[in-house]
């Protein structure tokens, strides 16, 4: 089908949201885009699977939008955004927006379409996809812009303007949003064959006359503000990136004429640097900054803020799920009052509602008392609507007294406290956990045990999650089949897994983790201190959504949690069986964690819960354990002068889980999509066996290290195939990449594995790419020895 456009508007009923009442100055930086229910997750997949239409999968995020904007007008939001939504990921609607299309994808011009687009973001059967990675420090994704001084940027996506006009149309006046100038080009890398040292900024004249354009159509569809959010802002810029947002905003003044314009910031504090450069930014009449996390920034505005300008204070946490405390949020919002004047405060969230779940009404099996303790993007646009009330001398009290009642609930329940756990913390303090043998004699102990040959294989942890086996789980837990048969099927698709592993001839197998839904949601429910949501669905990267857990309490570890399962698979195989484990600083980063304790301490108490697990493992014959910090980096701060103390306490915090194991015992590791080079110390401080890690989505870039001459003695398997792509690499290509790791890395520490668990591919695509991957190995291994 030829599109004009994939994001064009389906004609809907016409109608008029609640716009009979004054509404407060109130504003959302951004809304989740799944639906309360994943709907769009499912309308992806559909698609992608070629099971519906272009059409449908339109209509499914036309009626989403639809809804998200009437939600926000009945709930008296003045400043509604819109061009939030996207299919994929915004900072790839940006680069739609400019055409900044990659050749390798073969699009020749004009309106950018679905093919193009998921070609970008998934890869094809052709080529591969871009590289992914965090969103700054949340478990958000984003798709790299590649790009150098030969692209030619086009107008391609019409979508900001198209969205603006549907909303309109239904009767709402929004934001429209992009992903400021210049924090997209900071967010961008060369493309490959570009010079390292290419100054990305050097685009900005190339870029500004499209925002131009977009604007401008803004503006004449009736636009009266718009959003533009440079959050790289809150970074450690230089004077040469922070002088770039002076002169693109000094070039976009006279198109930026005759609106309002808001500059979104968020995530952190702004040092003093950036934040006088963003309130000098011509053409700019409101600034926003995120006062959850960057708290010191409100000590700025108050010794300098812009007369007549508006400032967007985020007061409401947008990442994560906890009430929030409305009497101190008001309190800081009239001593900003007293700043900036009465008529230019507006209240709103501290980033994108994206980062949190949907809606708190879809929590039917949540315990009443913690319920009372939560608000999810739904609650957190009536706190903010509430708050703007309340600054305008409209206060609900009964709502204001409701929310107290259940922050000193919080305060006060006997559940969120363990003496026994607290002590058990406390102890640790004076040791820094290190086992006492070095990596290269323990690497010999355990060869001598495990007998592995040079360039071993093995996979990450999951295999596919079939249809059947998810409604086998599903069933389960609502109790239509019995523990019997469950673990009848559990361990039939153990076996299956394990056989193919073998027929593969792979080296050390893992078990595929089929009774597991979530890497960190199983292990939640598992320990004390963690609350469960039925659908708190949090969107991580394309349709690919996950159910954060609730740290509430202190954390500890009933009873063993993957014994059985692991000592069930080994039993299956002669060939080492890894257990699976999710390690401490994962699973804190990937929950939404307790705030009224620094998140060390939790990571802590996680730390001694996953030990017992371990020494478990070990005792029950599992030689091979795999400790996943898939999301060690992710939680590193934006800020560098943070860096340290938080690396010190999530390294100890891995090396509390395997401190006490026998020298034999080798300890694997995971990471996944984040930049590692400028942590790569710290990794070798985590004092692993064997590292797997991301690599080969982001060309190879964790490579560069080694070439500069860092030295890494233990274990690592830099990963040799995308597996968030559909596309099934070749041995040769596999063999390629495995000789350049060979360049930088010694032949006898070197593992062979694919960059990331498989539970989101097909078997179709599982078992051919895994096949590749270990023939290229062997080829590698019969030319290595032919060479001796």
């Amino acid at each position: 089908m030829n599109m004009k456009s994939w994001f064009c508007v389906i004609p809907l009923p016409p109608c008029i949201f609640s716009g009979s009442f004054t509404k407060m100055a109130s504003h959302i930086v951004g809304y989740p885009r799944m639906g309360p229910k994943r709907e769009l997750k499912f309308a992806l997949e559909s698609f992608w699977d070629k099971k519906s239409s272009a059409e449908d999968l339109q209509k499914v995020a036309a009626d989403l939008r639809s809804s998200i904007w009437k939600q926000m007008s009945d709930a008296g939001i003045k400043y509604i955004p819109s061009n939030t939504f996207s299919y994929y990921d915004q900072v790839l609607d940006t680069t739609s927006m400019l055409g900044a299309v990659p050749p390798r994808y073969g699009w020749n011009g004009g309106e950018i379409g679905f093919d193009t687009y998921f070609s970008m973001a998934r890869g094809n059967a052709s080529v591969p996809a871009m590289e992914m990675t965090k969103w700054f420090d949340t478990n958000y994704h984003f798709i790299v812009p590649e790009l150098g001084p030969d692209v030619n940027f086009s107008y391609a996506s019409h979508k900001a303007v198209d969205e603006y006009k549907e909303a309109k149309a239904l009767g709402v006046d929004t934001v429209p949003v992009l992903v400021g100038p210049v924090s997209y080009l900071l967010l961008s890398k060369p493309a490959k064959g570009v010079e390292k040292t290419f100054s990305l900024l050097s685009l900005l004249p190339k870029i500004l006359p499209i925002y131009k354009e977009v604007i401008s159509e803004l503006k004449a569809a009736g636009a009266s503000w718009i959003q533009l959010d440079e959050p790289t802002l809150v970074l450690d810029l230089d004077s040469h990136k922070l002088q770039a947002f002076t002169a693109a905003y000094a070039d976009l003044e006279s198109t930026l004429s005759g609106l309002n314009v808001l500059v979104e910031t968020y995530f952190a504090d702004l040092t003093a640097e950036a934040y006088s450069t963003l309130i000098s930014l011509n053409g700019v009449t409101a600034y926003g900054f995120d006062l959850v996390r960057g708290t010191q920034t409100i000590d700025l505005v108050k010794s300098n803020f812009p007369k007549g300008k508006y400032l967007f204070a985020g007061v409401v946490d947008g990442r994560n799920i906890w009430a929030n405390d409305l009497a101190s949020s008001l309190t800081t919002l009239k001593e900003l009052e007293a700043v900036v004047g009465k008529d230019n405060l507006v209240v709103s969230t501290s980033c994108s509602l994206l980062h949190t779940a949907v809606d708190l009404v879809n929590e039917t099996k949540l315990d009443d008392e913690i319920k009372s303790w939560l608000a999810f993007a739904a609650q957190k646009v009536v706190e903010v609507n509430a708050l703007a009330k309340a600054l305008a001398g409209q206060k609900d009290e009964a709502f204001f007294s409701a929310n107290a009642a259940a922050q000193a609930s919080r305060k006060s329940s006997p559940r969120v406290t363990n003496a026994a756990v607290q002590k058990a913390a406390d102890a640790l303090k004076g040791s820094d956990h290190r086992r006492v043998t070095n990596v290269s004699a323990r690497l010999d102990a355990q060869q001598k045990k495990l007998n592995l040959p040079i360039l071993p294989t093995t996979t990450i942890g999951s295999f596919p999650q079939t249809v059947e086996l998810r409604r086998v789980r599903r069933e389960f837990k609502a109790k239509k089949i019995s523990e019997d048969d469950y673990i009848k099927a559990i361990k039939e698709e153990i076996k299956k897994v394990v056989d193919l592993q073998e027929e593969l001839d792979i080296d050390v197998l893992v078990h595929g983790e089929p009774e597991r839904n979530d890497m960190v949601e199983y292990f939640g429910e598992q320990l004390s201190g963690f609350a469960f949501t039925v659908n708190g669905w949090v969107q991580s990267y394309g349709s690919r959504c996950v159910k954060p857990p609730i740290i509430y309490g202190d954390v500890s570890r009933p009873n063993p949690m993957t014994v059985f399962w692991s000592s069930t698979a080994q039993s299956m195989t002669a060939r080492p069986m890894k257990g699976m484990l999710t390690g401490p600083v994962t699973i804190l980063n990937w929950s939404f964690v307790r705030n009224d304790q620094p998140r060390f301490e939790t990571c802590y108490q996680i730390a001694l819960a996953i030990k017992d697990e371990v020494e478990d493992l070990e005792k029950a014959g599992i030689n091979v354990i795999q400790i996943d910090e898939a999301a060690l980096r992710e939680g590193l701060p934006l800020r560098k002068s943070e860096h340290a103390f938080y690396l010190k306490w999530a390294v100890h915090s891995f090396r509390i889980t395997n401190c006490g194991v026998q020298d034999t015992t080798q300890i694997h590791t995971h990471m996944c999509y984040s930049n590692f080079n400028d942590i790569i110390h710290s990794i070798i401080d985590m004092d692993a066996d064997v590292i797997t890690i991301e690599n080969s989505r982001s060309d190879e870039k964790l490579l560069s290290v080694f070439r500069e001459g860092v030295k890494y003695g233990a274990g690592i398997g830099p990963g040799v195939y995308d597996i968030h792509s559909p596309r099934i690499p070749s041995t040769e290509e596999i063999a390629d990449r495995i000789n350049k790791m060979l360049a930088v890395l010694e032949t006898n520490i070197l593992w062979v594995n694919p960059d990331c668990g498989l539970k989101t591919r097909k078997y179709a695509e599982v078992k051919p790419a895994l096949s590749n991957m270990v023939a290229a190995a062997k080829l590698l291994r019969t030319q290595l020895a032919s060479a001796k």
